[in-house]
């Protein structure tokens, strides 16, 4: 029924799906880009309902309150502390220890406002669970989302990221100004 109803909104509002993934690839971190709006949540999710893919998604720990706090976690929300140097990186890849299939969704950008560099959390998340990165994307102009391609990290960050970052080069943003494209690559954190 959610499957259905989902696939329904997407095409009324006339955004298609261009995704495959392999069948043997039962567990990756997705990272998913732009991400300047709300509506890029609304349409992820319409989408991964379409998919019917088994995601869990990183979101700050500020928008569970009560009553969306419960909502959110049934969606498969996993909150997150933003504001503390914890070991979010770890318990993350640890979950892949713990289930069969499982993806989680990050957007590196880790905002919707403009930002100068990506976070790379990610990346390390999918290094240390051992699972490749699906790299998948949203774009307003032909409102098409998908799945370009899956990368296995190779411990050279910089390498496997400029493979990443020519995917996001015509996607475009439901607000162009707040997507950044510029060296990414060189951020610290």
């Amino acid at each position: 029924m959610i499957k259905a109803l989902s696939g329904f909104i997407l095409k009324l509002f006339g955004w298609s799906l261009e995704v495959n993934i392999p069948k043997e690839v039962r567990k990756y971190v997705m990272i998913v880009a732009p991400h300047t709006s709300n509506w890029d949540f609304v349409i992820g999710w319409l989408a991964f309902n379409v998919l019917g893919l088994p995601t869990k998604f990183l979101i700050k720990k500020e928008a569970f309150f009560w009553p969306l706090g419960k909502v959110l976690r049934k969606m498969g929300g996993i909150p997150i502390d933003r504001s503390k140097s914890n070991n979010v990186i770890m318990e993350v890849a640890h979950l892949f220890s713990t289930h069969d299939d499982l993806i989680i969704i990050i957007t590196p950008e880790g905002t919707r406002k403009y930002t100068k560099n990506w976070k790379k959390g990610y990346y390390y998340i999918a290094e240390y669970a051992k699972v490749p990165i699906a790299v998948a994307y949203i774009d307003y102009r032909k409102k098409m989302g998908g799945i370009s391609f899956f990368l296995t990290p190779s411990g050279d960050y910089n390498k496997d990221f400029e493979k990443i970052r020519t995917l996001y080069y015509d996607k475009q943003a439901k607000y162009p100004e707040k997507f950044n494209l510029s060296p990414m690559y060189r951020n610290k954190a």
